[in-house]
């Protein structure tokens, strides 16, 4: 049996792999649990030293030089979270070790918490809660548009977007998407037509926002795309706040013509000051959309099926390499 080891702090641990995950993990390889060593090169370096499977996930070291050095018989890292940004170096793509990640098991609950969010910005349940909640009766605002024919336009197609893209074929609702990396051909079997920007602020009843946080795409979203949204318009934000100029955002949002289900800031979270806290068209979450309590225990089980894959020769399902970080979160 190879050599692994689980390397992450035990919060973190315990979320991503349950008792039956080790359990199973345990029936695949050698497992040494290193928890208690996170960030401590020099008394990690003996176990690194026959180590050939690293299982990981948030709070994990870097992945620089000197980790790697402690490590020569390192041949893969099963990462059971989303992005790798703040672990990877240069010294690891130089090197032939498999690296994976659990993005495609992060993005289902974000997929899922995004639907909802563009069904409940439609029907204007934010709105309707609180005039029920202020008059102490049934009444509707005007110009419910509802999901029938709605317009809703996707920024960003990756593992988020196309699933969101993917699961709203089942609504009644033209979609259109806004991805430099997209093609055409993608974009129809997604049920999607590609847009504009500027053109889906204009003209969809909801925008929503799945492009990862990279210098492309820093301050990308202006004050100019949500003045040019039509009025009962719905922005949601489940990406990252620094993809928008999120001052430029909170004049537009104080004006009252637009909606928001704002799930991340930036900075994160908002100054105590901030009119996020207090605009009664916003729907202001703390980044929830992400996997939460027993959803986190997917990630493990991903990062298990990629592990037994690899103990069988076969290739991972979703590897991640140098060239995916010039799009990837």
């Amino acid at each position: 049996m190879k050599k692994a080891i689980l390397l992450l702090p035990e919060w973190s641990r315990d979320r991503i792999y349950t008792a039956e995950a080790v359990a199973e993990i345990e029936r695949l390889v050698k497992l040494t649990d290193c928890a208690a060593m996170v960030g401590h090169l020099d008394a990690l370096a003996p176990i690194l030293a026959e180590a050939e499977v690293i299982l990981t996930g948030w709070g994990m070291m870097k992945l620089d030089k000197g980790f790697l050095d402690a490590a020569p018989r390192l041949g893969a890292v099963f990462y059971g979270a989303g992005s790798v940004r703040h672990i990877v170096t240069e010294e690891l793509w130089e090197r032939s070790i498999l690296l994976t990640s659990a993005w495609a098991s992060n993005a289902i609950p974000v997929i899922e918490y995004t639907v909802a969010a563009i069904v409940f910005g439609l029907k204007k349940a934010l709105p309707c809660s609180q005039l029920t909640r202020s008059e102490k009766t049934f009444k509707k605002p005007a110009g419910i548009k509802g999901v029938y024919g709605a317009k809703v336009g996707v920024i960003g197609v990756g593992m988020i977007g196309s699933g969101v893209l993917d699961r709203l074929k089942g609504y009644d609702v033209q979609a259109y998407c806004h991805d430099p990396y997209l093609s055409e051909r993608r974009a129809r079997e997604l049920g999607a037509e590609p847009m504009g920007l500027d053109e889906m602020f204009k003209s969809c009843d909801v925008v929503s926002l799945h492009a990862p946080n990279i210098p492309s795409t820093q301050h990308m979203i202006a004050g100019g795309h949500f003045r040019s949204m039509k009025e009962g318009a719905v922005f949601i934000n489940t990406a990252r706040g620094r993809v928008i100029k999120e001052d430029e955002m909170v004049e537009v949002l104080e004006e009252g013509r637009i909606f928001a289900f704002i799930d991340v800031t930036d900075p994160e979270p908002p100054a105590p000051d901030s009119p996020l806290y207090t605009l009664p068209n916003v729907f202001l979450t703390p980044h929830l959309a992400g996997p939460q309590g027993d959803e986190v225990a997917r990630n493990g089980a991903y990062v298990i099926e990629e592990l037994r894959r690899y103990l069988a020769g076969q290739e991972a399902r979703y590897p991640v390499t140098k060239e995916m970080m010039e799009w990837m979160a």
